[in-house]
């Protein structure tokens, strides 16, 4: 059977688009009046959703809009039901699935991943045995082709081996399906309700025959539950999915199912995985399937909402976002729109056809988070496991903060494009914390605090949020609330529950810390003590800048001391050699063994890499490495081999990791050591070789969208200096012109006119047209808009912004 993207006739296919999405969801794009754009004017031509879905990029390729609450992808198998086979639910090279879930997330580091919610599976053949007992996907499960398969920003579609077709299109808690099967053989849809990416604790559906509907919910959470550093501590409910699908159509049979069990005609079921994997879960679970007579019409319509609130909020969210006849090309052209008005916040001329996909893919993936949670009504579920509403002058709840991740430029790329939303993601964040007993989770999934990594990436977004002009939000509250949380010990700092990886404390040991100035990694209740006292001082040194900005010079003066805490564990005899970051005992003792390339006292990452993690101080880290001259040296070896050819590919413990945060503001470190010319050459190395096109065109992770934020600065020229500050380091723009569009006509012109493949190094700049000697802008061309002009040359200019009266500071 032909792919449904290749049918002409649809039953809804004759209506009017305008008819279709009420105004929540009705968009424009920004071009001028009577100039409609050609397609390939429209950045959403360039997107490839699929960028990223290997090579352990762990993206998803199905339907979502920008910060939306149903993410409708595939669910892959390589013939375990407890598994995927990808962190996220897909990976390119797996070519099987058991379902299309409602819910995703881009690009986070574990597998499982989170969420998968309720997959549907549109499933050919006769129902004669129990979904859940089918332990190895031998049944319910069927192969396809990426042939078969087409990815577009707010639209997926899928054919089947088996015959069947799933076309998929979504507003922002709703969508649309059109599935459709062999017309000689028995049609069928499974809601397997329990199957969620880490199990479930229950789930439930019920089939309505009279109304043609199916309804349910699963209970579930445990991110990263699975894994051996989560452990137990991690297998924890903390979210309850509902969900309302309506037919076009009478069903022909139903059924459900329940562990090992399967009874037709029933019409309600209820029961949970558990969170274990492999055996402990296999067998366990409950559904439903609504079957259908495809020998007259081989085509299923379904209109499905969402809510984490309730089955009502699921029912209110699909009417208020979805017309009742809304075809799946209706929705998917208003969903294309609502893209290209996020997209088109930067217009970026020139280039090769290849680089503007990878440039607007990674400015997608950027855009896919946060994600809402609260419902149209403004209801929606806390941390506290009770139903909230918006917060005053609130617009959305929003969650999903891979914070470790997103503080070193994700969050900057949001303040910067979307600072509304941004303020909103602030306030949300702040409402959870105060849901929390105070505490700032550092990884929040939906409305659970997972723990996940280490540090205080909250106390750097919100005050970089604020440095950027996003005021939206309580800041005064915030600002009092993360101050105590790095002030005031919290019983759960001395627990080592989930450790290492998702240890509860949020300022582990923090009386310890406070007395120590370092984070002991004997007694530190944390992933590493290393890595915990650096992410400290990063965040330390975000709240000193804060508190200066709201006019509180004695927290500034007391966060400004912190950010030095760095320096107690930079052990200048580490190595015979060299200087380098090390864990220490609470006894002032260094930790040994020690070498360079060992992860022991860090959390992902080696000495190596956290070495340079120090971008609130790069001069203090130059002196203490013996100069700047020197340090430039030592980082000319992090992104090269001893006999001088690049390797920033990944892999060598002892040199640059493009797939892992800790290290990837490395390439700027030479604006601030005088070297600024290697930072052009450098970057420039990286986007031409590490990010692409195609599946496996990330380096690793995109963890919520981090991994694309770097590729867009640094395409742009641009890259956030330090976290708490609205600065931006410069490079050499990918681009001959790029345009950043911000509200209040705060927009960013970047003209760089020779920028091609033989010209990746500035010659001059002009900053609103005069001319700097400064490798680095100060916060207002952020805040306040201004102009670029870059001159480009194909070899180094090794004067420009060398003066040590001009560096980064």
């Amino acid at each position: 059977m032909r792919p449904q993207w290749l049918r002409t006739a649809r039953r809804f296919g004759g209506r009017s688009a305008a008819v279709v999405v009420t105004t929540a969801l009705a968009v424009s794009v920004p071009f001028p009046a009577g100039s409609a754009p050609r397609a390939a004017d429209r950045p959403v031509s360039l997107v490839d959703p699929l960028i990223g879905s290997a090579n352990g990029g762990n993206t998803y390729p199905g339907a979502t809009l920008p910060y939306g609450m149903i993410a409708w992808s595939p669910t892959s198998t390589t013939g375990d039901q407890t598994g995927t086979g990808a962190a996220n639910g897909y990976q390119y090279d797996t070519t099987r699935i058991r379902g299309l879930s409602l819910t995703h997330v881009n690009g986070a580091g574990c597998n499982p991943g989170a969420a998968g919610d309720v997959p549907i599976m549109p499933y050919v053949g006769d129902m004669t045995s129990s979904p859940s007992a089918d332990a190895k996907d031998a049944v319910y499960a069927a192969d396809f082709t990426h042939a078969e398969e087409k990815a577009v920003p707010g639209r997926y579609t899928l054919g089947l081996k088996s015959g069947a077709t799933a076309d998929l299109a979504v507003s922002k808690r709703a969508g649309v399906a059109d599935f459709s099967f062999p017309s000689d053989r028995p049609a069928n849809l499974l809601f397997r309700v329990s199957n969620s990416l880490n199990g479930s604790e229950n789930a439930h559906v019920d089939i309505d025959t009279a109304h043609r509907k199916v309804t349910g919910w699963v209970l579930t959470g445990a991110f990263c539950g699975r894994r051996a550093n989560g452990g137990t501590n991690n297998r924890k409910s903390y979210y309850k999915l509902y969900f309302s699908a309506s037919f076009d159509r009478a069903f022909s049979s139903v059924g459900t199912w329940k562990d090992g069990t399967l009874s037709a005609g029933s019409t309600s079921a209820s029961g949970g995985e558990g969170y274990a994997t492999g055996a402990d879960r296999a067998g366990r679970g409950s559904g439903g399937y609504v079957g259908f007579d495809p020998s007259a019409d081989n085509d299923v319509h379904m209109r499905i909402g969402i809510s984490y609130v309730s089955l009502d909020g699921a029912e209110t969210n699909l009417r208020g976002e979805i017309a009742p006849h809304a075809s799946v090309a209706e929705v998917a052209d208003a969903g294309e729109r609502a893209w290209d008005r996020e997209l088109s916040t930067v217009h970026v001329d020139g280039g090769s056809a290849a680089q503007r996909t990878t440039f607007y893919t990674a400015l997608y993936h950027s855009l896919m988070q946060p994600n809402l949670i609260s419902d149209r009504d403004g209801r929606y579920y806390g941390m506290d496991a009770a139903v909230h509403r918006l917060a005053r002058g609130q617009r959305a709840q929003y969650s999903n903060f891979s914070g470790w991740d997103q503080y070193r430029a994700q969050i900057q790329l949001l303040a910067l494009l979307k600072p509304r939303i941004a303020g909103d993601f602030a306030q949300s964040l702040y409402n959870f914390s105060r849901q929390n007993g105070g505490v700032w989770d550092r990884w929040v999934h939906l409305s659970g605090a997972t723990h996940v990594m280490t540090g205080d990436p909250s106390a750097a977004t919100l005050a970089t949020f604020y440095a950027m002009g996003v005021r939206n939000f309580d800041y005064e509250g915030a600002f009092d609330s993360l101050v105590h949380q790095a002030t005031v010990p919290h019983p759960d700092e001395l627990s080592d529950a989930g450790c290492p990886g998702q240890c509860v404390g949020q300022r582990p040991n923090l009386a310890q810390y406070l007395t120590s100035h370092y984070a002991a990694q004997d007694v530190c209740h944390c992933w590493g003590g290393a890595a915990e006292t650096l992410e400290d001082a990063v965040a330390d040194s975000a709240l000193a800048k804060w508190a200066k900005l709201l006019g509180k010079d004695q927290e500034a003066a007391v966060f400004s001391e912190r950010a030095a805490y760095w320096r107690n564990v930079f052990n200048p005899d580490a190595t015979a050699d060299a200087g380098y970051i090390q864990a220490r005992n609470l006894d002032g003792s260094w930790v040994y063994p020690f070498s360079p390339g060992s992860d022991r006292g860090f959390a992902q990452g080696t000495s190596a890499t956290y070495t340079w993690m120090v971008p609130q101080d790069v001069q203090g880290l130059a002196a203490a490495m013996g100069g700047r001259d020197k340090a430039a040296a030592r980082l000319d070896g992090f992104f090269h081999t001893v006999d001088g050819s690049w390797s920033v590919r990944g892999g060598d413990p002892l040199r640059y990791d493009p797939t892992n945060e800790p290290g990837i503001h490395a390439p700027w470190l030479y604006n601030a050591l005088g070297q600024p010319w290697k930072t052009q050459a450098t970057v420039r190395q990286i986007l031409d070789t590490v990010y692409g096109t195609g599946p496996s065109g990330l380096p690793g992770n995109d963890d919520l969208g981090t991994m694309s934020a770097w590729y867009v600065f640094s395409a742009l020229g641009l890259y956030p200096q330090t976290p708490g500050s609205a600065s931006m380091l410069l490079g050499a723009p990918l681009f001959p012109s790029a345009v950043v569009d911000r509200p209040g006509g705060t927009g960013i012109t970047l003209g760089a006119p020779d920028a091609d493949a033989t010209h990746p190094y500035i010659d001059a700049v002009r900053v609103n047209g005069r001319p700097t000697q400064r490798s680095w802008t100060d916060g207002d061309l952020t805040t306040k808009g201004g102009t670029l002009t870059f001159e480009l040359a194909e070899q180094p200019d090794t004067q420009w912004a060398t003066d040590p009266a001009d560096l980064p500071h």
